[in-house]
């Protein structure tokens, strides 16, 4: 229990009607989830305003209301606390409510298009072999040192982001690594939080559903990295020309990494294959498990930010060759048959792109390279004909089929991501709205030696349509199927 007053601290009020001298029990932002003594947080979302619920908070034992605008009628023995900006307020209040847990451990967030959940996976990985106790907050799984919750969101609400945070700082967590969304600075669920470092990776096409345009996607990232403080560090890639954006106007120290251009982390790829990479990091050659350029700056962050945290550099090197590759990441297997089946959560075109240009680069020449993809519903529709144009130039049969359609009707998004395909490659492509029949398909057309990349779902273990989530697990069910054509 907490006095509101204490856990109003810091959040821009504009006015108070009411007592903040009372006990609260919870801080919550769904009505649905208040219980006596809780702190309702009214939110203007994209499909619910929260202050339609008010009332019924109130109803079910909320005491005190934070809102961006007053009810009409204001009951006794309630208090209301008008805000500027509630996601914003919700933030710190959530900080306060948990003892601001984020300045009792290192925080580094991750943002970028692609390599989040790698860079902070392996992150974890890594300082976990090193004997220390990490939590981590990604897209694929919250673990709180070795407990593991299942994640929601790229980045959780802040309510959540500070429950777990306290109890990695219970828990006696040294480290913390967590991916940090466009959408989660947007929605300001990453406000009140104290990061000691930020990992820039890339900035490629994506989210423009949500984000009206590419300069205003790039500047909610940057708006991270102006909000770190001069203890912390900012890393970014200075192959990606918004590297140096980042670095605009944060007081953090300025960090970098590349492959191609001088960086205080300088990688150098000496092979590529499918059993790993052997790579120069600043010099000193190592061996690793993962494969692909894509991998090679994965592993130039993870380098930079252990350097940047006080680990010895040869054990560090150490434990990058010890790293497995993550979950839906590059996962792959070779069959009984001979057949490389390759699984990824390549979901926007530069992903997809790396990926295919990856297995090119490591294939003879000899192989079919058999591409099974499709696009999410009820997001960004610019990119569907980029991957399709992609997929069918890159491979020498391209599938498409659904991915998660949600509310949208499958066989639209599929004629989406047909429009994009160049006429010299129509033979080369096939639709099947059916995903586990496209993925069959894909096997039936492979041989020994042949590579199948099924893209685009990469960790989930789930397909949604129309609302409903079923079961559906790419690595699951190529691997099924292999074992069955090859029986």
């Amino acid at each position: 229990m907490k006095l509101a007053k204490d856990i109003l601290y810091k959040v821009s009020i504009d006015s108070i009607q009411g007592s903040t001298e009372k006990l609260i029990s919870a801080i919550v932002f769904d009505s649905r989830e208040v219980k006596q003594n809780t702190l309702f947080v009214a939110q203007k979302g994209l499909t619910f305003d929260g202050h339609q619920f008010i009332s019924k908070a109130i109803e079910l034992g909320a005491t005190v209301i934070v809102c961006e605008e007053f009810p009409k009628n204001l009951i006794q023995n309630i208090t209301y606390v008008k805000v500027l900006d509630s996601n914003s307020a919700l933030a710190i209040i959530a900080s306060n409510f948990y003892d601001n847990p984020s300045s009792k451990l290192k925080l580094i967030g991750i943002t970028g298009t692609n390599g989040k959940t790698t860079i902070a996976t392996l992150l974890y990985k890594l300082f976990q072999k090193a004997g220390y106790k990490t939590g981590l907050l990604s897209t694929v799984k919250i673990l709180v040192d070795t407990i593991q919750y299942n994640a929601t969101h790229t980045t959780p609400n802040s309510v959540l982001i500070n429950k777990y945070l306290n109890e990695m700082v219970e828990l006696g967590v040294d480290y913390c690594f967590m991916e940090v969304s466009s959408h989660g600075i947007h929605q300001k669920r990453t406000e009140g939080l104290q990061f000691s470092g930020g990992v820039f990776t890339n900035l490629t096409h994506d989210h423009l559903d949500y984000h009206s345009t590419f300069k205003e996607y790039r500047d909610v990232k940057k708006s991270f990295f102006d909000s770190l403080p001069k203890a912390a560090f900012a890393l970014v890639n200075m192959d990606d020309k918004n590297g140096v954006v980042m670095l605009q106007n944060t007081i953090a120290k300025k960090q970098s990494y590349a492959l191609k251009t001088m960086a205080d982390y300088k990688v150098r790829i000496l092979e590529n294959q499918f059993s790993g990479l052997l790579l120069t990091i600043n010099g000193a050659e190592v061996w690793t498990k993962l494969i692909g350029s894509f991998n090679a700056y994965n592993l130039a962050a993870v380098y930079g930010v252990a350097s940047l945290l006080g680990l010895d550099a040869i054990e560090t090197l150490t434990r990058i060759s010890e790293l497995e590759s993550v979950s839906g990441r590059f996962q792959h297997f070779i069959s009984e048959g001979g057949v490389t089946a390759i699984i990824d959560y390549a979901h926007t075109p530069d992903a997809l792109k790396n990926v295919l240009e990856t297995i090119n680069d490591i294939r003879t020449g000899n192989e079919q390279v058999i591409t099974v993809v499709g696009c999410g519903g009820d997001r960004d529709k610019a990119k569907r004909p980029v991957m399709g144009r992609l997929a069918s130039q890159l491979s020498t049969q391209a599938i498409f089929t659904s991915d998660n359609p949600r509310s949208e009707n499958p066989q639209t998004i599929i004629d989406e991501i047909e429009a994009g395909v160049e006429p010299q490659n129509f033979k080369k492509t096939i639709s099947i709205l059916d995903r586990e029949q496209a993925i069959k398909t894909a096997t039936k057309l492979s041989k020994k030696g042949d590579i199948i990349l099924v893209a685009g779902k990469g960790h989930e273990t789930y397909q949604e349509v129309k609302g409903k989530r079923t079961h559906f697990d790419d690595y699951e069910k190529i691997t099924e199927l292999l074992i069955a054509i090859e029986s």
